[in-house]
């Protein structure tokens, strides 16, 4: 497979659009997903895997082949990503109190539903609660919590990702599971 890869980027090289169509197709989910787990959203991780995509394209002469493909196209998402987050306008959260009440925040508007829950409710309750608390980690940690333990990656390709020495990776997914750790130490 990295054989056929390796092809692809030096057709796409040489001018071949039908063979960055081809790279394009292999990764295009699996960059949007890395792009929905890092932003929690789906238009905006749309955007973002696109503007990645191009960005590849545009700065194909610039990769080096002794690297993998994969992990600069996910450092370029990646770096999107944070980018995406920085500029962010700050959400509104639950416990905010709501303006010209006396006390009142935003749970009081959400309706009581007491149904029965059902073990599969709960798990998938309790992974969304903790892919949430994942995006409320600092970005350097989040990046390397999903790269590591949703995407799957080894930490010599988070390393070439991130563009960060392994000792940096390990240190960061210690730090990360830690503040992770904190946050969910109620559940």
């Amino acid at each position: 497979m990295d054989q056929m890869i390796r092809e692809k980027v030096k057709l796409v090289k040489k001018g071949d659009q039908s063979a960055f169509e081809d790279l394009v197709s292999f990764y295009q989910n699996k960059i949007y997903q890395h792009c929905y787990r890092m932003l929690g959203n789906a238009h905006e991780a749309e955007d973002i895997a696109q503007e990645a995509f191009i960005r590849a394209y545009v700065n194909i002469h610039s990769f080096d082949d002794k690297r993998k493909f994969s992990s600069w196209l996910y450092r370029i998402a990646t770096n999107l990503s944070i980018d995406r987050l920085r500029k962010r306008k700050p959400d509104y959260f639950l416990d905010a109190e709501v303006k010209g009440t006396d006390g009142l925040d935003m749970y009081s508007q959400l309706q009581s539903e007491e149904t029965p829950i059902v073990e599969e409710v709960e798990s998938n309750e309790l992974q969304r609660y903790i892919h949430k608390e994942i995006l409320q980690l600092p970005s350097k940690y989040r990046s390397i919590i999903i790269l590591r333990y949703l995407e799957e990656f080894s930490l010599k390709e988070i390393s070439e990702i991130l563009d960060i020495p392994i000792g940096t990776v390990k240190t960061r997914i210690h730090r990360g599971r830690e503040a992770l750790r904190k946050r969910l130490r109620h559940v």
